[in-house]
C-alpha cells in the first residue's frame, strides 16, 4: 500500500504517453500547442487608425487644415497627404502615407472642408497602429505549450493561422464490471443497481476534453473480463477498469490485468474513499482500476486519472488546490488521508452529509474535496485546511 503522494509520483512517472495531431482553429479550444507558431505576416499589414477622426502630420496640428477626402476600413488604395491637409479616417482604416497622427473626431472644430485641432493632449503618433504591432512576420507569435483559450484562438485567426499542431487527447476505454449492474432506463430486478459509473466517468472525460471514449460492460467472469480488457488495451491509450479491484471472491480486475501483461505499479492507497485503487501500464497504455463505489470512483478520477490526462495532453493541472477555514469539527483516525465531499464559499468550507463511498447525493452538491492528512486525527472548526477545488 502506498501513500497519496507516492501514488501521485508513480503515476506522474509512468503517464508519459504523448501524441500530436493537426486541428483547425474551430476544433482546437482547450488543447495545447505542440509547436512554436511563427507569424507568416506583419499584422496589421499597414499603418491604421485606432479611432474615428482625422489623419494629419503632427507638425501641422496647430494649423487650420483642409480635409481632402476620407479613408474607410477595407479601402485598398493608398494616398499621400501634403502639408496643410487632413483626411477623414475611421477605426481600422489605413492612414495616408507621410501621416503620423490621428486626432479624435470629438477633438476638432470643423467648418465645411476645414478643421482646427482642439486637443491639448495630442502627441506624435497618437491613435496610430503601426504595421506589425500585433505580430511581426518571421517572429514567434505563440509558444509551444500554450493552452488554446478563446483569446488565443482569436489571436491566431487574426494573424492568419488556419491549422495547428496540438497535443492529442488519449483514447479512453471504460470497462464497468459487475453482474449487479443494470442499464439506466431498464427495470431493476431484486439485487440490481443502476450503472452510474459509466455515466459520470464519461461525463468527466468529456469535460476534460476527451473525444474518443468506448464503454464496455463485463460480467464477474475472469475469462470474459480478460477478453474485453485485451481488446481495450489494443485500441486505447488509457483504460479505466471500474469495480472488482478489492479482494472479494468476485473481484477479478487485478488478476485479469496481470493475465493481460499489465505491469502493476501499485495496488491500494492509504486514503478514504478509494483505498483499493490499482495502477499499471502495458507498453504506453495506462491502466487504472477504480473502486466500484461511485463516490470512490469519482474521487480517484479527480485525484489520479485527471492529472494523468493533463500530463498526456501537456497542459496545466485541471484540479487546483487551495486553503480554506473549516466551519465544523470533523474527527477521524490516523492512518488514511480522507477526502471529504464539501462546499466552499467565501474562504469557508463545509463538509457535506452522506460521506459514504456508495453515495453520490452529496457529491452532486459538492464543489470541492476537503483534505485531512494521513497522520491527522481530525480537524476543528476555525482551522485552516487544504481543499481541492473540483473542475
Amino acid at each position: 500500500m502506498v501513500s497519496v503522494s507516492e501514488a501521485k509520483a508513480i503515476i506522474k512517472k509512468h503517464a508519459h504517453f504523448v501524441r500530436t495531431g493537426i486541428k483547425t482553429l474551430s476544433e482546437s479550444l482547450g488543447y495545447t500547442v505542440a509547436e512554436q507558431i511563427i507569424s507568416k505576416y506583419d499584422i496589421p499589414g499597414f499603418r491604421q487608425s485606432s479611432m474615428d477622426g482625422y489623419a494629419l502630420k503632427f507638425e501641422d496640428h496647430n494649423n487650420r487644415l483642409e480635409i481632402v477626402g476620407e479613408m474607410r476600413a477595407g479601402k485598398q488604395s493608398d494616398v499621400t497627404l501634403l502639408s496643410g491637409q487632413a483626411m477623414r479616417v475611421f477605426t481600422g482604416a489605413p492612414i495616408p502615407t507621410a501621416v503620423d497622427t490621428v486626432v479624435m473626431q470629438e477633438r476638432v472644430y470643423r467648418e465645411g472642408d476645414w478643421i482646427t485641432v482642439a486637443d491639448e493632449q495630442l502627441t506624435l503618433g497618437m491613435h496610430v497602429r503601426e504595421k506589425g504591432s500585433e505580430a511581426t512576420k518571421g517572429t514567434l507569435a505563440l509558444a509551444q505549450g500554450t493552452v488554446l483559450t478563446p483569446a488565443a484562438l482569436g489571436f491566431l485567426a487574426g494573424i492568419g493561422c488556419e491549422k495547428l499542431l496540438i497535443f492529442e487527447p488519449p483514447k479512453v476505454a471504460i470497462i464497468v464490471t459487475g453482474d449487479e449492474l443494470q442499464e439506466v432506463g431498464q427495470p431493476l430486478s431484486f439485487g440490481q443497481v443502476y450503472d452510474s459509473n459509466s455515466i459520470q466517468l464519461r461525463a468527466a472525460l468529456q469535460k476534460a476534453g476527451i473525444e474518443t471514449v468506448q464503454v464496455f460492460h463485463a460480467t464477474d467472469d475472469p475469462a470474459a473480463l480478460e477478453k474485453i480488457l485485451g481488446q481495450a488495451l489494443l485500441a486505447s491509450d488509457l483504460v479505466l477498469l471500474v469495480g472488482g479491484v478489492s479482494v472479494g471472491d468476485y473481484d477479478f480486475v487485478v488478476q485479469s490485468a496481470l493475465a493481460q501483461s499489465v505491469r502493476p505499479h501499485f495496488h491500494k492507497v492509504k486514503q478514504k474513499p478509494g483505498k483499493p485503487l490499482f495502477f499499471g501500464t502495458k507498453d504506453e497504455t495506462v491502466v487504472f482500476g477504480l473502486p466500484g463505489n461511485p463516490s470512490s470512483a469519482l474521487t480517484c478520477f479527480y485525484l489520479y486519472v485527471l492529472p494523468a490526462i493533463d500530463r498526456m495532453m501537456q497542459r496545466a493541472d485541471s484540479v487546483c488546490y487551495s486553503k480554506a477555514v473549516t466551519t465544523v469539527d470533523y474527527p477521524k483516525n490516523s492512518g488514511l488521508t480522507h477526502f471529504i465531499k464539501a462546499h466552499l464559499m467565501d474562504g469557508k468550507v463545509l463538509p457535506l452529509h452522506a460521506q459514504e463511498s456508495y453515495r453520490l447525493q452529496s457529491y452532486a452538491q459538492a464543489n470541492c474535496l476537503l483534505v485531512i492528512p494521513e497522520e491527522s486525527t481530525g480537524i476543528v472548526a476555525g482551522e485552516e485546511v487544504q481543499v481541492i477545488v473540483l473542475p
